[in-house]
């Protein structure tokens, strides 16, 4: 794990928040911050890595890293425990794994040339 990459605890005191209540949360903030093309997949079935990933792009390197820091900061607040983070100080793609809900945070053109959505197609919903 490079220098760059984080783990952070939220405090233990706080209740525990399900999936859907996580990713409501994390679609309520990247609204908030103006992010592009945001879709949430459920994989709920698919796959044991999370029950939710939402893909979203930010216009520059700023905007992406700026909506990947406040969606941290609101998943800590909510009482998230753990939240991984690769992908900063780049900010070309910042992946944020809360759990049961996975978030990729892109610029456009790394976001086409990745395209994940394809590889989780038939579940995309907004």
């Amino acid at each position: 794990m490079a220098a760059a990459d984080s783990i952070a605890a939220a405090p233990i005191s706080k209740a525990q928040l399900d999936a859907e209540e996580i990713l409501a949360l994390v679609l309520a903030r990247l609204d908030d911050e103006k992010s592009e093309e945001t879709i949430s997949i459920d994989l709920r079935g698919k796959t044991s890595i999370a029950d939710y990933m939402v893909v979203t792009s930010g216009r520059s390197q700023r905007h992406v890293g700026a909506m990947a820091e406040h969606l941290i900061e609101v998943l800590k607040e909510a009482g998230v425990r753990q939240i991984r983070v690769e992908g900063q100080p780049a900010c070309d793609w910042v992946l944020i794994d809360a759990g049961d809900v996975i978030v990729h945070v892109f610029q456009p053109e790394v976001r086409s040339f990745y395209n994940i959505e394809k590889m989780w197609s038939g579940t995309a919903r907004a």
